[in-house]
Parts: C-alpha cells; sequence; structure tokens
C-alpha cells in the first residue's frame, strides 16, 4: 500500500502528484461506473512493481441507485470515519463528492 511505501523510498513531488493523477483516474472509473469506494485511503491504494497505483478494499464500496447521486447506508458497522465527509456522518449518505472527501484526506497522507 501507498501507507506502507512511502516511508521506505524517497519519493519526489512529481511522482507523488502521478500517483495523486492516477488515484483520480482510477476513482473517475469507479464513479462512472456508478459506485461509491467509501473507504479510499492511502492503506487500500496499492503500486504495482511499475508503481502504478490500484485502488483496492472495495469492502464498503456501494451501488448508487439509479436516479439518485448517493447511497444511503442503512447498516451500522466500523466505519472508517476520519476519511468521511461531514455530511457522511450527518446523514448516512455518501455522495461522489465523498470520495472526493477522502481523496482530500488520502492526499493529505501521501504529502505528509
Amino acid at each position: 500500500s501507498l501507507r506502507d511505501y512511502l516511508p521506505r523510498q524517497n519519493v519526489g513531488l512529481a511522482q507523488l502528484l502521478l500517483f495523486a493523477q492516477q488515484i483520480c483516474e482510477g476513482m473517475a472509473y469507479l464513479h462512472a461506473q456508478h459506485y461509491v469506494h467509501r473507504d479510499l485511503a492511502a492503506r487500500n491504494v496499492l503500486l504495482d512493481n511499475n508503481r502504478l497505483v490500484k485502488i483496492g478494499d472495495f469492502g464498503l464500496a456501494k451501488a448508487v441507485p439509479e436516479g439518485h447521486d448517493y447511497y444511503c447506508v442503512r447498516e451500522d458497522g466500523d466505519s472508517p470515519v476520519f476519511w468521511y465527509a461531514p455530511e457522511c456522518l450527518k446523514e448516512c449518505k455518501f455522495y461522489y463528492a465523498s470520495d472526493v472527501w477522502s481523496f482530500g484526506v488520502t492526499m493529505y497522507e501521501l504529502l505528509t
């Protein structure tokens, strides 16, 4: 995972931005398929031997119902709340934009 890889490697800003771009492209694909990931974090971003990003851990991913722009959570359970947008915690609704919020937190993980 990027969380494990970055502390052990000397990664420059250009490479970090390339990782970020690849994460964006992967999430854009996921959203185009009408899914919200709900658990985007550096621990769930994998790297192959060519330093290509793969988004993983789809255990919390949900299909967004047709005609809606969000998924409403009905079940209780452990959730990575530190990566969640405030509206997710308040309303239990996950929008595509909620994954964008998680991407922002993931970027913070990459850059610090």
